[in-house]
């Protein structure tokens, strides 16, 4: 099967990161395998504690609307300051503050969903 990984690393004003998850609706539309892995300043969208305008769209919600495994990667969430239950009490830290349905993983896990992509996209 074809699979597609959405490497993300754009922060979240950022307009690819936009339409990276534009990108992926479409993908799940076609019925498309996609995985996604959030990197470096795209960390950033799994944080529970962003706060938008009522009048603008939230990109956290955006993805968490998707039918998919959304995995970030621990090292540069924790250096962006998002953190799970596990890794809050691992490295004292007062609180967690990562959104629903996003996961804590570590780069293991990128290079195995790029072993299998057949596709990998940078955005």
């Amino acid at each position: 099967m074809n699979r597609v990984l959405l490497l993300l690393t754009e922060p979240m004003t950022s307009p690819l990161a936009w339409h990276g998850v534009a990108l992926a609706k479409e993908l799940i539309n076609q019925n498309k395998a996609v995985d996604v892995f959030f990197y470096q300043d795209a960390a950033g969208i799994a944080n529970r504690l962003t706060w938008r305008p009522s009048d603008e769209h939230s990109l956290t919600t955006e993805w968490q609307s998707l039918p998919i495994e959304r995995r970030v990667c621990v090292s540069t969430a924790l250096a962006r300051g998002i953190t799970d239950p596990d890794n809050a009490a691992r490295h004292d830290l007062s609180s967690e503050n990562i959104a629903e349905g996003f996961n804590l993983v570590g780069l293991g896990e990128l290079a195995d969903l790029m072993l299998h992509a057949t596709r990998v996209i940078h955005l």
